[in-house]
């Protein structure tokens, strides 16, 4: 991946003097190119998108003049932008010292340096006594990461109060993606044309939230899973953050992107620093769906990401849900190891003066009423069957009916001058206080210590309100509370680094690429509807790769929505993720227990390409028909999932066109008998169904293949194979 640094610009511009652009860094993989210019101040990023070659850049083609009716200058738009600058928009910096001074800073480049894909900025604001530091690069998965470092090099405080990165979207970028939900009914997608106007999105709820993932995709108008170009934007943060979509009449488009901080919350002392959240960015020009295969490659390229093979694990919950006896779970245990099942996870409902959801959060000690013998019985039973145990927590938070709040009340995120706000009976411990995570760390090391447990189930049920930390004498505390349970983790993983961690709140409530530094797993839902799951996984795969992603079967009649599906329909929906169950499987028929054997030797046969390969979204004409699967990387092999969620416009489904084989060579399509059951006679299948087809690459892209047809709520699995070698 070349880097490209030109000479860096020196010196200070005086008034009205215009200093020319020059290149600091152009960074490319041959695909996509970001391009960093600046004329002496703040650095510009001036192309993220189509590769540009390695011929030299003539700037001075992207220079623009000053119009009539405005200021003399032309303002530029600053990795962070400047408003001392001329820039309008949303600034990328807000803050200011005692007595509002030093509230619109201007930065000079001091030096820059390039290493390996890599650039990194030094810039200082002499009369505000500001340092900022840039660090952008560009990942051979085609991400371009942004982040920066602000000093108070002063001898007074700096009340911070915003710190933005600005990355520039091509004005031909008319319309909006956006993904969030609620509770039960994560990862929606909502489309929002995008003309002379300012979008906002943010979140306030101290955690990712179920209502607005930090993530949006610009693109031109109409931009599908395969056509158009699209650039996509995601904050890496735990906590509050804000994406700005700012679009203004200058013909100019960008999107400013950081955490979103509560008034007071970041101090800096003199020589303090302020770290903003990585920003990860990615582009395509050919639709959305090679910007998810970009986000997917750079999270399995790190060095913590989980590998093969994800175990299919029991979760308890919805199984038993606080009546926990010993005897009956060990007899879920025993049949859901015939079923093949890999991991037996209990949740909630084991520790002091857990018999329900208004008692003893934060008393992580096993309560001997229900457990005399301690963990140790049921820990022995899973793992003599070979499986793995896994245990549920939920660290952050406290009933005030608990030992800890009766000794500690002081220890909860409130501002107790304030009736507190209860949420789900519990409130938020203080992460900010160093002896909270003190106190949490020793109780899960302990447990941790005493009993083979290779996974955590980490929950958050309630979003943070009036967060006031004791820590910080009473100040806003979503930044230190983020951070403290970063270190928790860290801290724990560091202590017990084969234990897997899942990032659970309440389902897909804390999602982003920040805590997915730190944990294994997402549980994607509390939803367990396989129609419902249909739209929220495929939300969540704009993002995220499937091996991350929690897609359970559910009972026959799901508990969050009161729909009853067939096992194949809920099979194939879980299939294309982490593979589990969230049901009792002793209410299951002897017929049941077979068929859901099967579907767990099915993913343990597909699991190797599922969680490696592409994801692979299609575009459909008929939207009540949904097109997802897996392509391995070297193109050898696909599974595709066809579902009709619901009646839609005809009896026929348009022909599955499936894109980016090997155009040239032989395919064979074969249908996978998942519990398929066909609709009226034998005439109402292809000819080819019930044995397989032969297709290049390039006719199952551009002619695709008939299916027959289908009721709502089911779907059809194929499995395609190229039918000799590959290269």
């Amino acid at each position: 991946m070349p880097l490209f640094v030109g000479e860096t610009p020196k010196g200070e511009k005086g008034t009205n003097q215009v200093a020319m652009l020059e290149v600091i860094a152009h960074l490319t993989d041959g695909r996509t190119s970001l391009l960093v210019v600046s004329d002496g101040g703040m650095p510009i990023v001036a192309h993220f998108g189509t590769a540009l070659g390695e011929a030299p850049i003539d700037v001075t083609a992207i220079e623009r003049p000053a119009v009539g009716g405005g200021l003399d200058i032309d303002p530029p738009v600053g990795l962070v932008a400047e408003s001392a600058a001329g820039w309008f928009g949303r600034p990328g910096i807000e803050g200011h010292r005692l007595g509002g001074r030093d509230f619109a800073p201007r930065f000079t480049l001091v030096d820059s340096s390039g290493a390996g894909a890599a650039v990194i900025c030094q810039l200082r604001d002499k009369f505000a006594r500001l340092d900022l530091d840039l660090h952008v690069e560009l990942h051979p998965s085609g991400v371009a990461t942004f982040r920066a470092t602000l000093l108070n090099a002063g001898s007074d405080d700096y009340h911070l109060a915003a710190l933005r990165l600005s990355l520039p979207i091509s004005i031909s970028a008319g319309e909006l993606l956006t993904v969030g939900g609620r509770h039960l009914f994560e990862f929606g997608q909502h489309r929002t044309p995008w003309q002379n106007n300012c979008i906002t999105i943010e979140n306030r709820h101290g955690k990712t939230s179920h209502e607005r993932l930090g993530v949006v995709f610009a693109g031109t108008p109409g931009f599908s899973e395969h056509s158009g170009e699209v650039w996509g934007c995601h904050v890496g943060w735990s906590g509050n953050y804000e994406l700005v979509c700012d679009s203004i009449s200058d013909a100019r488009r960008c999107v400013h992107a950081g955490e979103l901080l509560v008034s007071g919350e970041v101090v800096l002392k003199p020589g303090d620093r302020y770290e903003t959240p990585v920003v990860f960015a990615a582009y395509s020009s050919t639709g959305l769906n090679p910007v998810s295969c970009a986000f997917h490659d750079y999270l399995r390229a790190r060095p913590n990401h989980p590998r093969l093979p994800r175990p299919i694990h029991l979760n308890t919950w919805e199984a038993v849900y606080f009546d926990h006896d010993v005897d009956r779970l060990k007899q879920l245990a025993d049949v859901a190891a015939v079923c093949g099942i890999e991991r037996f996870v209990l949740d909630d409902g084991w520790f002091h003066s857990r018999r329900d959801d208004r008692a003893g959060l934060g008393d992580w000690w096993i309560d001997p009423d229900v457990w005399p013998d301690g963990l140790g019985p049921i820990v022995d039973h899973v793992r003599g069957l070979g499986m793995e145990f896994g245990l549920w927590f939920e660290p952050e938070m406290v009933n005030p009916d608990s030992d800890l709040y009766r000794s500690h009340s002081d220890w909860a995120l409130v501002d107790d001058r304030y009736p507190h706000v209860l949420g789900r009976n519990q409130l938020v411990l203080d992460l900010g206080r160093p002896e909270v995570g003190d106190y949490l760390f020793g109780q899960i090391d302990a447990l941790l210590d005493t009993y083979e447990i290779a996974y955590i189930k980490w929950d958050h049920n309630r979003d943070l309100v009036s967060p006031a930390s004791g820590a910080a004498a009473g100040a806003a505390g979503v930044h230190r509370q983020t951070l403290g349970v970063y270190d928790l983790i860290d801290r724990l993983r560091a202590a017990h680094p084969g234990v897997e961690i899942e990032t659970c709140g309440s389902g897909g409530g804390r999602v982003d690429f920040g805590i997915l530094d730190r944990t294994d797993r997402v549980w994607t839902s509390d939803s367990i509807d396989a129609l419902d799951r249909h739209r929220i996984q495929q939300g969540f795969s704009l993002v995220f790769p499937p091996e991350l992603m929690g897609s359970h079967i559910g009972a026959p009649v799901t508990h969050a929505t009161g729909r009853q599906h067939r096992i194949d329909f809920r099979g194939i929906a879980a299939l294309f993720g982490s593979f589990g169950v969230e049901w009792n499987l002793l209410a299951a028929s002897p017929d049941e227990r077979q068929q859901l054997a099967a579907l767990v030797a099915l993913h343990k046969r597909l699991r190797p390409l599922l969680h490696t390969g592409d994801v692979f979204r299609a575009d459909h004409a008929d939207p009540t028909v949904e097109i997802h699967g897996v392509i391995a990387r070297d193109r050898g092999e696909a599974v595709i999932a066809v579902t009709r969620l619901s009646s839609g416009p005809s009896h026929h489904t348009a022909p599955i066109r499936v894109l980016g084989l090997q155009p040239d060579v032989m395919y064979e399509v074969r249908h996978i008998p998942v519990g398929y059951e066909p609709l009226g006679s034998a005439r109402q299948q292809p000819t080819w169904f019930n044995g397989k087809l032969m297709m290049t690459g390039r006719q199952l892209a551009a002619l695709g293949f008939s299916v027959p047809e289908m009721r709502p709520e089911n779907s059809l699995l194929f499995h395609i194979e190229a039918s000799g070698p590959i290269g």
